[in-house]
């Protein structure tokens, strides 16, 4: 009989929506449904996971850290300064007892997303018998910390996965990390097969028979809210018959209202909250249009593309022209750029079905490759050349 190989995720948030969330789920059971060689964990540090540990259909299996208390996933923690107290808070009750249990269980690798200093410190510190795999998404500040702890772990961590090229050739022009342990799997953001009967759930009745703008995400300063209700204030003046509906929530949702009202464009504009399922509403949009200034890279793009939507999207950093593949998938107009935002819209406007189709059609090709199935079998490559595992049969 064969030895697992045991694999901790280490991903403590203080958001339950963002994408990465779905990202460590969909990586963890892609492993336990499609392979027989791992022992799969995620750790739960101060109950962040804990919804997703009491539901009662799962195939995770969950090591408590420190913390039983869970937090009231209705009032995920907002705004900047919240946050960092409370990861500051995390981080210093969590080393201890992390060391415990690597030092205890021995787990063959760590896969580290989120709070990552933790582990790294560890890292450096401890020579153990864990290997460390490092998640890293977007475009990364570089300050003086950040860039001593991952030069100091440069030859001690196994590999550092990156979703994007992007991130990727950042960290390998920057010279922070050896070429040769920078690697590509991109996230587990599709359940295709779960797809197909979300977006079969009816739209809200205040949206049905309506033209509607889609835009998804966090109600942040880095979504971008503010230049996209100043795009849609020109374009209803244009077009009587059109909506705009945003669905998200977060700190900023009272500049936005304020800023709605200020336009006079409440009876066009609809904040829908936290929406559980966005397919529905993303098959029936009119187009979606993604206006942040950052992404890291951007995963609303890969569920708009997977639905058959139209994209207009902010040219940020960094995953959206990659997603997008240069602009064939879709528009891409230059961040926070009004100018160049309506010419993408107009241009949009004006394209045939024909032209629409071929859009789509490279929008969604690429969707593809963040399947939880294909995610799986990027991961289990590396993992399998890693441990030198003889696969099970």
């Amino acid at each position: 009989m064969k030895i697992k190989k045991t694999i901790y995720y280490w991903s403590p948030h203080i958001n339950s929506t963002v994408a990465t969330v779905k990202a460590v789920l969909n990586s963890l059971s892609g492993l336990n449904k499609y392979s027989d060689n791992y022992d799969v964990s995620l750790i739960n540090v101060f109950g962040e996971w804990s919804y997703y540990k009491n539901k009662k259909k799962n195939d995770i299996n969950f090591i408590n850290l420190f913390l039983a208390r869970k937090l009231d996933y209705r009032k995920d923690i907002v705004g900047y300064f919240k946050s960092r107290m409370l990861y500051l808070f995390v981080g210093f009750f969590s080393i201890v007892p992390l060391f415990n249990l690597i030092k205890k269980k021995k787990p063959d690798i760590l896969i580290v997303h989120l709070l990552s200093f933790i582990p790294l410190i560890l890292n450096i510190i401890f020579n153990f018998h864990t290997k460390i795999v490092l998640r890293i998404s977007g475009f990364p500040k570089l300050n003086f910390f950040r860039i001593i702890l991952w030069k100091l772990n440069s030859k001690k961590i196994e590999k550092i996965i990156c979703p994007t090229l992007e991130t990727m050739k950042l960290l390998i022009e920057k010279n922070i990390f050896p070429e040769e342990k920078v690697i590509l799997i991109e996230d587990p953001i599709l359940e295709i097969s779960k797809i197909s009967s979300l977006r079969k759930e009816e739209i809200p009745n205040v949206l049905i028979n309506k033209k509607y703008i889609l835009s998804i995400g966090r109600l942040s300063v880095q979504k971008n809210f503010k230049l996209l209700l100043e795009f849609f204030e020109m374009e209803e003046k244009i077009d009587a018959n059109l909506f705009l509906v945003i669905v998200g929530e977060g700190e900023e949702r009272k500049n936005i209202e304020r800023i709605i009202l200020e336009k006079k464009i409440e009876n066009k504009v609809f904040l829908l909250g936290y929406k559980k399922n966005i397919h529905n509403l993303l098959k029936h949009c009119y187009c979606f249009i993604l206006s942040s200034l950052w992404e890291d890279p951007g995963f609303v793009l890969i569920e708009a593309a997977v639905n058959n939507a139209s994209i207009i999207s902010s040219d940020c950093k960094s995953g959206p022209k990659e997603i997008l593949s240069n602009g064939k998938g879709g528009f891409l107009f230059n961040s926070n750029n009004i100018l160049s935002f309506k010419n993408s819209y107009d241009h949009f406007k004006k394209l045939n079905n024909n032209d629409i189709f071929v859009k789509k059609y490279y929008s969604k090709k690429k969707a593809q490759l963040y399947s939880k199935f294909r995610h799986f079998k990027k991961l289990d490559k590396f993992l399998t050349e890693t441990l030198n595992i003889q696969l099970i049969r």
